[in-house]
């Protein structure tokens, strides 16, 4: 075959770095990015960028890469923002029915969150309207889950996250690692969280912000649950009054996530809250094989 006839050009050029890709094997990885040059060279082509405007898309990226540290991820953001997260949830979390649906975790988690005793504050600064949280652990058969681990956090009362201030709220406010008794009940205080707009002062937000894309969360609780023999839960309760709702900027609003944030009187002046909700697990499905 001719230099000529294997030149790269406009027409053939995802097919040309797919056969250099193929070169390396069939595994997982090399599909991966085959599918990722066919669909990234068929979107230039459809787009048809300047040499600026593709120099300009790479200096986002190179933003996006800059505001990721320790303590906050712009990539999962941009990633949550897009629907690509909660698409990827949706692939690998299905449910049978009956269980808690999957959603994403989201940029603000922290995997070092204090291991704590039921029935602990996790507010650490007293700020915020109180709201008392307990529920079960269930299985599909209703039967409940002892030692179950519920790892919580949620934003604070004003719509932000403990590491998103970390010189004006206390380390680990609003988290906490929790463990269900034998009755499968787990509980904890903390204080009514508010909805709020995510992150717009990094490069994801900025450039969705400038369109006009949905920006807003409407109030929620974080959670984690996971026990021996089950499939790990990462899921959100949602306030079901928050006039957000329907608009979630990461799209995780599902049915059976919406919670009931009822009035319980008060204390020490100001309104408090009670929620009641329980998660049902699915059993773990066998791990798939590689190819």
């Amino acid at each position: 075959m001719s230099a000529v006839s294997i030149a790269f050009s406009e027409g053939n050029s995802s097919e040309i770095v797919g056969e250099r890709l193929s070169r390396a094997g069939q595994d997982d990885l090399v599909r991966g990015l085959a599918a990722v040059v066919t669909h990234l060279h068929q979107l230039v082509r459809e787009v048809r960028p300047t040499a600026a405007q593709w120099r300009s898309a790479v200096d986002f990226l190179t933003e996006v890469g800059h505001a990721a540290d320790e303590r906050r991820q712009e990539w999962v953001l941009l990633s949550d923002l897009l629907g690509v997260t909660a698409l990827v949830e949706d692939i690998n979390s299905q449910r049978p029915k009956g269980a808690t649906p999957n959603t994403l975790r989201g940029p603000f988690y922290r995997a070092d969150a204090p291991r704590l005793p039921l029935g602990a504050d996790i507010c650490l600064d007293g700020k915020g309207e109180p709201l008392s949280v307990s529920g079960h652990v269930r299985d599909l058969d209703g039967k409940p889950i002892a030692g179950a681990t519920v790892e919580t956090w949620q934003a604070n009362a004003e719509g932000f996250y403990e590491n998103q201030q970390p010189d004006l709220q206390p380390e680990f406010n609003l988290r906490g690692v929790f463990q269900t008794g034998a009755d499968g009940r787990f509980a904890w205080r903390t204080v009514k969280p508010s909805g709020y707009k995510v992150p717009d002062d990094g490069p994801a937000g900025q450039l969705l912000g400038r369109i006009g894309y949905p920006l807003r969360r409407p109030a929620h609780l974080h959670v984690i649950v996971s026990a021996a023999g089950f499939d790990t839960l990462t899921t959100h309760v949602y306030d079901g009054c928050d006039p957000y709702l329907h608009e979630d900027a990461i799209l995780g609003v599902k049915p059976g996530l919406v919670g009931d944030f009822r009035r319980a009187g008060e204390a020490a002046g100001r309104p408090a809250w009670a929620l009641d909700f329980d998660f049902v697990m699915a059993r773990a499905r066998p791990a798939r094989r590689p190819a």
